[in-house]
């Protein structure tokens, strides 16, 4: 007999806990360190409602239009951690409490003219060259978090990133871990390092990720009518 969505979503969100439990405690770290962030892009509010009612208080979203009507929906910690367009800044800003990918000063810019609310940013970086799927450079995340942390309003978090394709997520975590551990030198506040997703979460613990984006082991491969 298939499983009920419920039980099936519960069943996945059970396992992916004590998977990250498991890796917690193989990397000498605490739990609580943690944060799920379940990625809920393409599936319906009523996937959302199930993962609330499991306890989950934490969302994500690619898409400032999918996100949108969602949020109006369920009440929670929103997190857009999509490419970053600038005529979508003023919606993101209105349902998102958490931007996981800023990578542009001028983004940055738009945020502070539009955000009617405080907002926990991450600056993206950018790990193989590639601007595929955004992130800044190294030589631009320093004055980018500069002008983050100098705003009163928002908070500079920490670091995103996500692993190219086809790397070794060992060799690319290390290498972000290490740029995490240099960047709060001069940044001691943006402790967090957001990192991970359903192929690689346990890598990414293992290097020090605090916030894991985590959507396919969880919500499965059922889509929203797509």
């Amino acid at each position: 007999m298939a499983l009920t969505r419920e039980a099936e979503i519960a069943e996945n969100l059970f396992n992916v806990r004590t998977r990250i439990a498991t890796a917690a405690q193989s990397a000498g770290r605490k739990l609580d360190e943690m944060s799920l962030i379940v990625v809920t892009k393409t599936f319906p509010v009523s996937d959302i409602q199930i993962l609330k009612a499991l306890g989950v208080n934490d969302f994500g979203e690619n898409r400032d239009n999918d996100a949108c009507s969602k949020a109006a929906v369920i009440k929670s910690r929103w997190h857009f951690q999509g490419q970053i367009q600038s005529n979508k800044l003023k919606s993101i800003c209105s349902w998102a409490q958490v931007i996981h990918s800023l990578d542009d000063i001028g983004h940055f810019e738009i945020i502070q003219r539009v955000a009617t609310h405080p907002l926990e940013i991450f600056l993206q970086v950018n790990l193989d060259g590639s601007h595929n799927r955004g992130g800044v450079s190294i030589e631009s995340l320093y004055p980018l978090a500069e002008q983050v942390e100098a705003d009163s309003r928002h908070t500079l978090a920490g670091l995103m990133a996500v692993a190219p394709l086809d790397s070794d997520p060992q060799i690319v975590f290390s290498e972000l871990h290490e740029m995490h551990s240099t960047f709060c030198l001069d940044f001691p506040s943006a402790t967090k390092l957001s990192a991970g997703m359903s192929g690689d979460f346990e890598t990414a613990i293992a290097h020090g990720a605090t916030h894991l984006r985590i959507g396919g082991q969880i919500m499965g491969s059922r889509q929203a009518g797509r």
